[in-house]
């Protein structure tokens, strides 16, 4: 009697698992309403300006995957990169990369997000501070193949951004500070998501 007892209360608790486990399975994905990124966020030259772009979207409730070193092989899983050019040594040199390096990355990036006709929105938030040679050279490998520019207007004293956008008809938004980045950016991503 007693091994009867305990014969059905085992079957009784591995029916209940059973059951459980088939609901999981039925209801699972619909428990889930969060979905992966369709944005990813990264940056060229190694300064911080990328992870200050994230925080800024993160406050806009725009979610975002942020990869500050991206390499081609996953750009292929978003519909929009947003590179955030400014060249830091100290970044790079934390990154233990080069400016070379840096510029050869950006290359395959670049080259992938084409052949994936990705959208690509380049930033320069920077402003003057974060022009100069180093910065320039990065700018120069990868404005040219945006689809959208935004920046921030102390960054185009030397008109650079206006000479570029109009020389490889790439709109171009320019605003005053950093803070209000925020909304052409969220305009830019709500006109090419689907």
């Amino acid at each position: 009697m007693k091994i009867r007892n305990n014969i059905s209360a085992s079957r009784i608790f591995l029916c209940g698992l059973l059951i459980l486990f088939l609901l999981l399975i039925l209801i699972g994905p619909s428990l889930s309403t969060e979905e992966a990124p369709k944005i990813l966020i990264t940056s060229i030259g190694q300064s911080p300006d990328a992870r200050m772009v994230n925080v800024l979207l993160s406050r806009f409730q725009i979610a975002s995957a942020y990869e500050q070193i991206a390499s081609p092989e996953i750009i292929r899983d978003f519909q929009i990169v947003i590179a955030v050019v400014g060249g830091s040594s100290k970044g790079l040199g934390a990154a233990g990369i080069n400016q070379d390096e840096e510029i050869a990355r950006a290359k395959t990036l670049i080259q992938e997000i084409k052949t994936q006709e990705i959208k690509f929105l380049v930033m320069h938030i920077g402003g003057e501070a974060r022009r100069g040679a180093l910065s320039d050279a990065f700018l120069d490998e990868v404005v040219p193949y945006a689809d959208h520019l935004i920046i921030v207007e102390s960054g185009n004293k030397d008109g650079y951004f206006t000479k570029m956008s109009e020389k490889y008809d790439i709109p171009l938004e320019i605003v005053e500070k950093i803070a209000d980045t925020g909304e052409p950016v969220k305009a830019y991503i709500e006109e090419h998501l689907p």
